[in-house]
């Protein structure tokens, strides 16, 4: 079994210099792929030179940020080209501890998509204020309200997927440019016929930089939600 793991990066130089030396390590027969908008910091670059020094390393270099969800999506597109069993997404932050893949690994002997939930037993957050609390409670149950979705933490990015159910979506019709990628994307996998398990996981702040997250989008995540949620009500299946 081969696997992809995919970093999504915007500014996360400091971040990517220890991370990915410690999933070649965690993981040694994986292949990681860094996806870079064309971070100002020199992201890129450094992966670049760590591409150089190691051959399971790639990047693909993207001309501006062209947000979250394409950066996704171009590496779903990349897993099923290249004929990848698994592809493993994280964030580059380390608010996503790689100890966690394994056992998401682990998982996908029984389903096709395993998410690292905060929301089932034994997995949490730390660190979080009442407020951001509030905002992840709020986008989880308006995700399973209109997309129909059974699973407990639909917008995190720390998942395994099973790349023959990713090539079975059409992922260019993708919605999402941001942040809602994530619950438009276990949408579309449940479309698809997909099994889903999560497993707990503990979400920690960010190790260096600032978050990306901000109100314009949140805002747009409610309304790309409610956008796929119409279209499930009148059965109207995406592609």
């Amino acid at each position: 079994m081969n696997t992809l793991i995919s970093l999504c990066t915007y500014n996360e130089r400091r971040n990517i210099a220890e991370l990915i030396p410690q999933l070649t390590t965690l993981v040694p027969t994986a292949t990681v792929l860094v996806i870079d908008d064309n971070s100002p910091d020199g992201t890129g670059k450094l992966a670049d030179e760590l591409a150089a020094s190691d051959r399971r390393v790639r990047v693909l270099h993207r001309p501006a940020r062209l947000g979250l969800g394409t950066a996704t999506t171009a590496a779903f597109d990349h897993a099923v080209r290249e004929n990848f069993t698994w592809l493993v997404n994280l964030d580059a932050d380390f608010s996503h501890n790689p100890k966690y893949i394994p056992q998401l690994l682990a998982a996908m002997e029984h389903c096709d998509v395993a998410i690292a939930s905060r929301y089932v037993p034994g997995g949490g957050v730390i660190g979080w204020t009442a407020r951001r609390r509030l905002m992840s409670f709020l986008i989880n149950a308006w995700a399973r309200l209109l997309l129909g979705l059974k699973t407990h933490d639909n917008s995190g990015s720390f998942r395994c997927y099973r790349v023959a159910l990713l090539a079975q979506v059409d992922w260019s019709k993708s919605q999402a440019t941001g942040y809602a990628i994530q619950e438009e994307i276990l949408f579309r996998c449940a479309q698809a016929g997909a099994r889903m398990q999560e497993v707990p996981f503990h979400f920690e702040d960010r190790r260096y930089g600032s978050t990306k997250i901000n109100l314009r989008e949140c805002v747009r995540a409610v309304w790309v939600i409610l956008q796929l949620g119409l279209q499930r009500c009148f059965r109207r299946t995406p592609s």
